[in-house]
């Protein structure tokens, strides 16, 4: 069992950047896919990114594709998104997700662990 800890979010206006990070719990971090996810409000859960265990493979959302960027340190339990260019229709809670084998690591329905979210907001 994996438990997952984000932070980094807050208040930007469009253009600005930020970098969320998530901190697992446990030393077997470098078993498990990850992959971060947002909800807006009203919206349903949407896949935001994702990486695979040694961090060989990424997978991005076509609306963040060219401004957002996946990273994980296994050595420090940790997992990023840096995201450049934000705008206004990048504010919705991020979450961070894992799981042993996400099979399709765009699907919600591949992770078995979550974390409680960070907040972020964009003004225009």
């Amino acid at each position: 069992q994996v438990q997952l800890v984000e932070s980094g979010g807050g208040l930007v206006q469009a253009g600005d950047s930020l970098r969320l990070s998530c901190v697992a719990s446990g030393r077997a971090f470098s078993t498990y896919d990850m992959a971060w996810f947002r909800q807006a409000p009203g919206k349903e859960r949407e896949f935001v990114a994702a990486i695979s265990r040694m961090g060989r493979s990424t997978y991005y959302a076509d609306s963040v594709k060219g401004r957002f960027t996946i990273t994980r340190d296994n050595g420090r339990n940790t997992m990023y998104l840096k995201m450049n260019s934000l705008k206004p229709e990048d504010t919705a809670d991020y979450y961070c997700a894992a799981d042993r084998l996400a099979t399709i690591p765009s699907a919600r329905n591949e992770y078995d662990y979550w974390g409680q979210g960070t907040q972020v907001t964009v003004s225009s």
